[in-house]
């Protein structure tokens, strides 16, 4: 039990959005892992399919302060990279 009031309703708030961005960050590494699963096994369709999926969530991510703006852009780039990598294997 807390003493303030204003320090009960924080502890609220915290609470709620420490769930929220759990769930985000959890469908983001899932939607990445699928994406990684389509390259290893070449299927350069469905991996283009899954890195949308994925690059949808991480900006959504951004814009909601789930992660920084920076961390958006490394996790954009990287998995760019790898799709970029596939498809120069032909």
């Amino acid at each position: 039990m807390l003493k303030y009031d204003s320090a009960a309703k924080r502890e609220r708030q915290n609470k709620a959005r420490r769930q929220r961005n759990r769930e985000t960050k959890s469908a983001i590494r899932t939607a990445v892992k699928k994406f990684q699963l389509a390259v290893q096994a070449e299927d350069k369709d469905l991996a283009a399919e899954k890195l949308n999926v994925a690059i949808k969530l991480i900006d959504k991510s951004g814009s909601k302060g789930v992660y920084h703006r920076n961390t958006v852009s490394r996790k954009k780039s990287r998995l760019q990279t790898q799709f970029n990598a596939l498809n120069k294997t032909e």
